[in-house]
């Protein structure tokens, strides 16, 4: 009896990254679309559901993650599919196929076809899966996300414009080549940088799409003109992710790093080595172990200590439950941390030599910060946001110092007079006030509030006219070279 069902496709979420990957089956035969490095949960699928993977492929070069299509596809002896004209260090392996535009093949009883979606990428690539007559699914990486595109600026300053221009095209392609009903699939939009902007939904299709999609719905300039200004800085980390992808990324090792005694912590801190805790800003501003930065695993964990790290300085994990270093190393391994250096759990109790005391961090919401600086002339308020929240609004006479370049420019803040930190959240600023407390700023107070309610405390709130900027992106783009430029020379992996 012929098939007359589609492909069945099974999700898997990458919250912390804002990605996602798919196991596409027949019942019996697989093709694994753009799987993350911890293989164990594309296995666990497989096993779960009887499946072979005779195919794994690669939408693009990621630039947000390493890869685990190299490693599946050696482990399973399957077909490794990986757009073509891009220099990768494996091509020559046997089992290792660079795909182009109007390629087909077969996956068990469906059919995959290959059409050329540069964009994100020069080479990017989607795989159009079909059986029979159904319409079936396109899965679109980077290119047409959930009504918006991915970003055109992640390859190189200079093909941005034209990557805004070819995604337009692109978008236009899938809809002229494919039927409506095609679902679509993309690896980015749900909270990754890799995004233009934000996305929302959890499912559509092409013929939706042409009615909410800018790259379908506006005119090319446009569009483009859109896309351009409304982009800003990317993570620092992203640096390494096309590299190690194209050199063909190792098996990783999830095994819990060894224990790391008081002794021991206070002397990778001491070194200038990274221990992160885990815990919730609220638990780290309590009490924590002095010189210790909080990433809250909780939040975008993986995007913002990628973002932050020098990298290369070793990482050890802290978090109240054995679980929480697992979770986090689970997402470091994803952007090329292959080993924390070390690990402890409990609490700052466990983690302290006999003669020590924990640490804390001040800390206030909008309104408390309004009363102590109403008659304080001399007050330093730092907004850590990113560019494009800045000039929608912050508060009046507030310092600019971005969260990604507070390294290189603590020295501008002052350590005789309270320095207030805010973001958007608060995620973010107790981040950088507990960078600012291991380098020896005491003088740190973090606002844990939403940005929304400084207003309403009686900040006064201004915006700011974009410099320009032609096109959109360059003005951007000049504010990271610097630090883009040192994370490409810089070691490949931690």
């Amino acid at each position: 009896m012929p098939h007359t069902s589609a492909p069945h496709v099974l999700v898997i979420e990458t919250t912390g990254l804002g990605d996602r990957s798919y196991v596409v089956h027949d019942g019996e035969h697989a093709l694994v679309v753009d799987p993350q490095r911890d293989l164990d949960r594309v296995e666990h699928l497989l096993a779960e559901h009887g499946l072979t993977v005779t195919h794994v492929a690669e939408t693009h070069i990621h630039n947000d993650y390493i890869n685990g299509g190299y490693e599946l596809a050696r482990r399973h002896g399957a077909r490794y599919l990986v757009p073509g004209d891009v220099d990768l260090a494996y091509l020559g392996e046997d089992n290792v196929v660079a795909v182009h535009d109007g390629d087909v093949f077969d996956v068990g009883t469906f059919e995959v076809s290959v059409l050329h979606t540069p964009g994100h990428t020069p080479h990017h690539v989607s795989f159009a899966v079909s059986r029979d007559e159904h319409p079936g699914a396109v899965f679109t990486g980077g290119s047409l996300l959930y009504g918006t595109v991915g970003r055109p600026d992640l390859v190189a300053p200079d093909l941005t414009v034209k990557q805004a221009h070819d995604q337009w095209h692109s978008a236009h392609k899938l809809v002229d080549e494919l039927p409506e009903e095609t679902a679509i699939y993309p690896t980015h939009g749900f909270g990754s940088f890799c995004s233009s902007i934000q996305t929302a939904g959890l499912q559509t299709n092409l013929g939706e799409e042409k009615g909410i999609n800018p790259a379908l719905t506006q005119a090319e300039q446009d569009f483009v003109d859109v896309l351009l200004a409304g982009l800003d800085v990317f993570p620092a980390y992203y640096a390494h992710m096309g590299p190690g992808n194209a050199a063909g990324p190792a098996d990783v090792d999830l095994t819990l790093p060894t224990i790391a005694e008081p002794d021991e912590l206070r002397r990778r801190i001491a070194a200038g080595e990274w221990v992160v805790d885990l815990r919730s800003r609220e638990m780290f501003a309590g009490g924590h172990l002095a010189g210790s930065l909080n990433f809250d695993l909780d939040g975008a964990f993986v995007n913002y200590l990628g973002w932050m790290i020098p990298w290369g300085t070793p990482v050890t994990l802290l978090g109240a439950t054995t679980e929480q270093v697992q979770a986090a190393q689970r997402e470091l391994v994803r952007i090329g941390i292959d080993r924390p250096a070390a690990q402890a759990v409990g609490g700052p109790v466990f983690w302290m030599a006999d003669d020590e005391q924990p640490t804390t961090t001040n800390r206030l919401t909008f309104e408390q910060l309004m009363t102590e600086v109403r008659d304080e002339s001399s007050a330093v308020v730092v907004d850590t946001r990113q560019i494009l929240e800045w000039e929608a609004g912050h508060i009046e006479g507030a310092t600019f110092m971005p969260f990604y370049e507070v390294h290189d420019r603590m020295g501008e803040l002052p350590q005789d007079v309270p320095v207030y930190i805010y973001c958007g959240s608060g995620y973010r600023s107790s981040v950088v006030s507990s960078l600012l407390q291991n380098h020896g700023w005491d003088n740190v107070v973090h606002v844990d509030d939403d940005f929304g309610n400084a207003a309403k405390a009686g900040f006064t709130i201004v915006s700011e006219e974009p410099p320009a900027r032609e096109p959109g992106w360059t003005w951007i783009a000049s504010r990271a070279t610097a630090r883009w430029a040192a994370a490409r020379e810089s070691e490949p992996s931690v």
